[in-house]
């Protein structure tokens, strides 16, 4: 089974991808995560995680969650990352949840998609964002091939992925992923989309307008499914093209 977690879309694309080049069911994790559900789940194929990589590593969110979940069935669980780039060493603390799970970890992936994190980093247009989502089918196929094969999958780490991974993804968590700097302007129409895509329900209505309740993940789903793009970073998010993977 494919079991998902996107903030934005591009690990639904890829996940959807893996179920129709493996025949194998998909499942959005989005509800489950938000609503505490950690009823079991069974799947006599592989596991196949698949998720966005925050601070080189699979997101706490969903680290969380898998640890506290019960998926029943296949042993074998695989974990595909997407990224603008690098995903350093991500792959020892996705083994440490399969060995916490007494399951047997078939390796790690990434995939290269378009950057989504607009609180931090340039946001490619739409039209670049196509050619990126394409240019990642031959990686797709080469891992969904590898992991109908019941190969394992071989994990990259960067020059500075221990670093990356361990250190610095600490220090991310705790100093920089904040909801204190999202405001909302005038173009809000109080639709509420905001509130329902947080995986977190960190952000309440108040008095109509979004409220952030200091227990966010940069998932950027927020800001980027906006409708009325009324939210804002700070300055940093000022004038970019709110992601969404557009296919």
């Amino acid at each position: 089974m494919i079991i998902y977690f996107s903030g934005t879309g591009n690990s639904r694309y890829v996940a959807d991808r893996f179920g129709e080049l493996l025949s194998d069911d998909v499942l959005n994790l989005f509800e489950r995560i938000k609503e505490g559900d950690f009823s079991a789940l069974q799947s006599e194929k592989p596991w196949v995680v698949v998720a966005p990589t925050y601070s080189w590593q699979v997101p706490h969110l969903l680290r969380d969650w898998l640890l506290k979940a019960e998926l029943l069935g296949s042993k074998d669980i695989y974990f595909v990352l997407t990224c603008g780039d690098s995903i350093g060493n991500a792959a020892k603390y996705a083994k440490g949840i399969a060995d916490a799970k007494a399951m047997n970890f078939k390796g790690l992936q990434k995939v290269i998609m378009p950057e989504n994190y607009i609180a931090m980093f340039p946001v490619p247009s739409r039209e670049k964002s196509l050619r990126i989502v394409e240019a990642a089918e031959p990686a797709i196929a080469a891992i969904a091939e590898t992991i109908g094969a019941g190969r394992e999958l071989n994990p990259p780490v960067g020059i500075f992925g221990k670093l990356l991974s361990g250190l610095v993804n600490k220090v991310f968590y705790n100093h920089v992923i904040s909801d204190k700097k999202f405001v909302v302007g005038e173009r809000c129409t109080a639709c509420g989309l905001c509130a329902s895509m947080c995986p977190l329900s960190n952000i309440s209505l108040a008095s109509g307008k979004p409220l952030w309740q200091g227990n966010c993940t940069h998932c950027m789903a927020c800001i980027c499914h906006c409708p009325e793009e009324a939210i804002e970073y700070g300055k940093i998010s000022v004038g970019k093209w709110r992601y969404k993977c557009p296919k």
